[in-house]
């Protein structure tokens, strides 16, 4: 699969810390996008952007920690690199709590800043690679018919053939050709592989409680 090229988004309202951190990333091969205020990037209308965002804690107007809690309001979840002109322990733990990948204290070290905002972009893709894995799961559930689907869910949860009969009100043998079409529709060939499809989709936990409709897991 390609992917697009990743963006490191670099907020400061340094133009210096701008320009040097700018200079680094680019030569590193890395696409750059520069805002010189947190209101600039905020403005920014940030989509599906792939990478990660190098933000300044401190600046005039809105903190990094405000421009965090607009990405996690808008559900964007581009990894952010902090960096600070000092240490606060209260600060960078309510960052990490919220998500920050690095925390990085001013003057970055070269090597430092590289190292994080390559991880940084690293973890962005294996999120996003695990979103698409939970979107195409979840098209395939939306194949099965509203049986199929009970007798997923019976099955993930731990229950038996026969179990699953009695529950639903029917012969074992009819649970087994719905078991069948089942695991041909999710392409698995095994019980484990029905765990995992679950576990994938987020759904494990629904499955065995069995408190919602069909409707609203597949959907």
């Amino acid at each position: 699969m390609n992917h697009p090229k990743p963006v490191v988004f670099v907020v400061d309202d340094e133009p210096c810390v701008l320009k040097a951190v700018s200079r680094l990333l680019c030569s590193a091969g890395y696409n750059v996008r520069l805002f010189g205020s947190a209101r600039e990037f905020m403005d920014y209308s940030v989509v599906d952007d792939h990478g990660c965002v190098v933000l300044d804690m401190a600046m005039p107007g809105y903190s990094g920690l405000d421009v965090q809690k607009s990405l996690v309001a808008k559900g964007l979840s581009l990894p952010i690199v902090f960096l600070t002109g000092r240490a606060d322990i209260t600060t960078t733990v309510r960052a990490m709590k919220q998500g920050a990948a690095d925390f990085l204290t001013k003057p970055v070290d070269d090597a430092e800043l590289l190292l994080a905002v390559s991880s940084a972009i690293a973890k962005d893709q294996a999120v996003r690679e695990a979103k698409s894995k939970s979107s195409e799961v979840r098209r395939l559930l939306g194949t099965l018919s509203p049986r199929e689907y009970e007798v997923f869910e019976h099955v993930v949860s731990g229950r038996l053939n026969k179990q699953t009969a009695a529950e639903l009100g029917t012969v074992e043998k009819t649970i087994k050709v719905h078991r069948a079409r089942v695991m041909e529709k999710l392409k698995v060939d095994s019980l484990a592989g029905l765990v995992r499809l679950a576990e994938r989709a987020g759904i494990a936990s629904i499955a065995a409680s069995n408190e919602s409709s069909y409707w609203t897991k597949v959907q």
